[in-house]
């Protein structure tokens, strides 16, 4: 449960997950947190899929493993709905999550969804041959997924259960993408949430996969790409993102291209609302670049006013006017830790190799225009350990142990002035010490400076580059 104090979870046969308050005939197995629970901030709850000191069994292979439950946290949500349930999220394909919203829509509870264009389609239709490489991953994981007993092949009874984006479209669930407004899809539609009746909110990093959340199907050493979820309780913040939603659904499926997506949201300045005694700014991207009120603006402006500490988890860090604060920040006498994906942190456009005093040719032997890396390197900057095959997908900053930044928004141009995403500032200590101890375990064991195959990667790229060349 995504709730002021979680109650325990109890895995029953032919029931799932329940809560202490529901009932059922079989026997289950009790699962809880094994460590004293932070207190969290009023009105506000964040869960990590891969905590230390909370313990639940995965439905991928019934391993009890580390971590808040985030499937079960959403279902929760889901069931929690008396009147409407909107959902905004680059990729649903979980099946618990659709036949709980088709349950909630057979109930008469209004559901709508609306999914990015590349993941709105029922993956079960289509042909791995067709398939670029990455949609051919995705499938035979999804695949994976569906395959109940394990035996390699599909049921039909497994293919239609296990496609989620089947069952929602089968039961007649609304159901539209980001070419809703005649377009072939600007940017990405990369927001991830739920709204429930107008009063609660839940969002965070995770897309709605196996993969984000418990790890990829039929590949047991992996835990889910690191992610999180809050839960804000807030009608006035639902309905800040119910007029989001309403933007993206138009007149809905079938009507008028009348759905806006991307800039042509005109998306204006962050709001603030207030959470209990909690100041929230909320921002929806994105914003032309001639547009102060875009969010890497926002991301600076927080970054300048560090005094004290400064940590960040982020899966891309490549907006280059971001580089300048943290330096800065460095100069004040404030300390940085940063970890980033390792799948992006050495690549030519990253800001970390800046961070570390070094730079990359791209693919063509030139240099980002612009490229300034420090003079000295800032210490503290670094990749973390992950189980092989997840990502360090989180997006968060704490600053000066009060500031949490959050949400779906990448550090990079193109969530600031491409996609949709959503950017929360919030201003309190009890939450970012819930976010700071997430980074002190990502930081433990975490591989700092330049590492071997780093200097590998340089290396070889001046073999072939030389110094490079500016772009003009």
């Amino acid at each position: 449960m995504v709730g002021a104090q979680r109650p325990l979870l109890i895995r029953v046969a032919g029931c799932g997950l329940i809560t202490l308050l529901q009932a059922c005939s079989a026997a289950g197995q009790l699962l809880g947190p094994s460590a004293p629970e932070l207190p969290q901030a009023g009105g506000i709850t964040v869960l990590f899929n891969q905590r230390e000191g909370a313990r639940y069994r995965s439905p991928l292979d019934g391993v009890e493993r580390s971590g808040d439950d985030l499937e079960a946290a959403l279902l929760e949500a889901i069931a929690s709905a008396r009147e409407e349930i909107l959902v905004a999220v680059q990729e649903l394909s979980l099946p618990s999550l659709a036949r709980a919203l088709v349950d909630q829509q057979r109930r008469g509870v209004r559901v709508r969804v609306v999914l990015e264009h590349h993941y709105s389609k029922p993956w079960s239709e289509e042909h791995e041959a067709e398939l670029e490489p990455h949609q051919r991953q995705r499938h035979r994981l999804l695949t994976a997924l569906a395959d109940r007993n394990g035996d390699g092949r599909l049921s039909t009874s497994e293919r239609e259960q296990g496609d989620a984006v089947a069952l929602l479209q089968r039961a007649g669930v609304p159901l539209l993408d980001d070419t809703a407004d005649g377009s072939r899809g600007s940017g990405l539609m990369h927001s991830k949430y739920v709204v429930i009746d107008r009063a609660r909110v839940i969002t965070g990093s995770a897309n709605f996969t196996a993969s984000c959340i418990h790890g990829d199907a039929g590949q047991p050493q992996t835990r889910g790409n690191v992610n999180h979820l809050l839960r804000l309780e807030s009608a006035e913040l639902a309905e800040l993102f119910a007029h989001d939603f309403a933007l993206m659904w138009g007149d809905g499926p079938g009507g008028a291209a009348d759905s806006r997506f991307g800039i042509r949201k005109d998306n204006g300045a962050a709001r603030s609302v207030t959470i209990g005694s909690t100041p929230v700014q909320l921002l929806f991207a994105p914003h032309r670049r001639d547009d102060p009120n875009h969010g890497l603006n926002l991301l600076e402006q927080q970054l300048s006013r560090a005094q004290y500490r400064i940590d960040l988890a982020l899966f891309v860090l490549s907006a280059q006017q971001l580089t300048q604060p943290l330096a800065s920040a460095l100069e004040r006498g404030a300390p940085l830790r940063l970890v980033a994906d390792p799948g992006f942190a050495s690549r030519a456009f990253s800001e970390t190799l800046d961070l570390l005093g070094v730079s990359l040719a791209d693919q063509h032997c030139k240099l980002e225009q612009g490229n300034q890396p420090l003079s000295q390197a800032a210490e503290g900057v670094g990749t973390p350990l992950l189980p092989r095959g997840d990502k360090m997908h989180h997006k968060f900053a704490v600053i000066d142990n009060r500031t949490v930044i959050t949400g779906s928004f990448n550090w990079s141009p193109s969530a600031a002035h491409q996609n949709d995403e959503v950017l929360l500032v919030i201003e309190s200590p009890l939450l970012a010490a819930h976010f700071t101890r997430e980074m002190d375990r990502l930081w433990k064991g975490a591989d700092l400076g330049i590492t071997s195959k780093l200097q590998r990667k340089l290396e070889q790229n001046r073999l072939r580059c030389g110094s490079g060349i500016s772009r003009g």
